[in-house]
């Protein structure tokens, strides 16, 4: 039988992730990135050097198409990205970030980093990476029932 007393997944995730983006938002606010921002300047720096797709940046950033795109546009007025045809795909982008866009993530790298061995002090240290590489799991499961799910038509 389902208890109300029984931790569920997506509620647990959702506050999960509710309560980081918050504190996360709040802590950077002083430097004009957020974190939607922080995380694609992030996903572009650990990815391919000659830049990532737009369409790459979108699966990278577990993000959809439009948020993606309109994300990119602000990022792009202020000078922290460009976006250069693909060599070998007429329809797409390689985006890069700048340099200005580079010392802006080094600025709010740290405070990215204290927030997380903040919140991973909760758990006994030799805990972390393990706790770490199960969600990774469980992350992955997610995008696959996402993938796999049926999509309903109107």
């Amino acid at each position: 039988m389902d208890s109300p007393h029984r931790r569920r997944l997506p509620p647990l995730l959702r506050r999960s992730w509710y309560g980081l983006n918050q504190a996360f938002r709040r802590r950077i606010a002083h430097t004009g990135v957020t974190p939607d921002q922080f995380t694609a300047m992030r996903t572009l720096i650990e990815g391919d050097p000659a830049g990532l797709t737009q369409r790459d940046l979108t699966l990278a950033m577990s993000s959809d198409p439009n948020t993606v795109a309109s994300l990119l546009e602000r990022m792009e007025d202020a000078g922290w990205v460009e976006r250069k045809a693909h060599e070998r795909d007429r329809r797409a982008y390689r985006i890069r970030l700048l340099e200005p866009g580079r010392a802006r993530f080094e600025q709010v790298r740290d405070l990215a980093i204290d927030l997380q061995s903040d919140v991973l002090g909760v758990l006994p240290e030799a805990e972390r990476e393990s706790f770490l590489a199960q969600l990774d799991l469980v992350a992955m499961a997610c995008r696959k029932a996402a993938e796999d799910a049926p999509r309903s038509r109107p």
